[in-house]
């Protein structure tokens, strides 16, 4: 699931093979940029914004894109056969004559001034893999609204930019209390444990793609609670369960994370 560790790894990728070098094929297959040609422009930057990739090319402009649920962004040598989905799922093309790089399934992508970047990254909160990382401001946007869930309040990019699903329910069970619970009840000192976590966990994920949150050195035991429904929970045995919370789900034990639940 793309999160901020894996949108970093993309950006990476991208930029090894973009940047420095001019676009000899551009093709963006979207409506409203499908006439817009890059072909002749050099790459500058490939950054990644909490889940926002911001291509940058000379004379201004920069592609912005989302990867949301299920979209991706694939590398490919010169020459080699593209696979990533079908032909009809893929948003856009930009190639050089060493590598190519093929979108697909991006629910978001448009063509902007870079002096307009701030209109689609302005309001995220510090990002937890960039530069700009400052976990006081963090705690700040974190803790601001009181009675609002924490799981809500994790998953606002607002707040920490870079925490998904999978994250967020990590998170509320390291800090062994449920989603639900507002922000204002946490304990003193948890929410910096939490941001720290944060920055740790991704930080070490970031070049990695086995995302891993546990200690232990099991194959299948990943993660603590994401996607481990009905399973037994690998700290106290109880079952994991699973719930809505707002748009989205939750993973949470039972035994382990003590507070309201849904």
């Amino acid at each position: 699931m793309p999160e901020g560790d894996t949108v970093w790894r993309t950006a990476h990728r991208l930029h090894t093979a973009l940047a420095g070098r001019v676009l000899t094929r551009s093709d963006l297959r979207v409506p409203r940029f499908a006439t817009s040609d890059l072909t002749g422009r050099a790459v500058l930057d490939v950054t990644p914004r909490g889940k926002h990739l911001l291509t940058r090319f000379e004379e201004g402009l920069t592609l912005h894109s989302h990867l949301r649920m299920d979209g991706s962004w694939r590398v490919f040598a010169t020459g080699e056969r593209w696979s990533g989905g079908p032909a009809h799922q893929i948003r856009a093309i930009l190639g050089n004559a060493e590598n190519t790089a093929v979108g697909y399934r991006l629910p978001v992508l448009e063509l902007i001034r870079t002096a307009d970047e701030q209109n689609v990254v302005g309001h995220l909160g510090p990002d937890l893999l960039g530069p700009d990382w400052d976990p006081a401001e963090a705690v700040r946007r974190l803790t601001a609204d009181p009675a609002r869930s924490l799981g809500e309040a994790l998953l606002d990019q607002r707040n920490l930019a870079g925490i998904g699903n999978v994250y967020k329910s990590e998170l509320v069970f390291l800090a062994a209390v449920t989603p639900w619970l507002p922000v204002g009840e946490l304990a003193p000192g948890v929410p910096e444990r939490l941001v720290a976590t944060a920055h740790r966990l991704l930080e070490a994920n970031k070049d990695r793609p086995d995302r891993r949150t546990t200690t232990t050195r099991h194959p299948a035991h990943h993660l603590y609670v994401y996607g481990r429904e009905h399973r037994p929970c690998l700290r106290c045995g109880a079952s994991v369960r699973r719930a809505e919370l707002g748009d989205r789900v939750t993973y949470w034990c039972p035994g382990c994370q003590k507070g309201p639940t849904r």
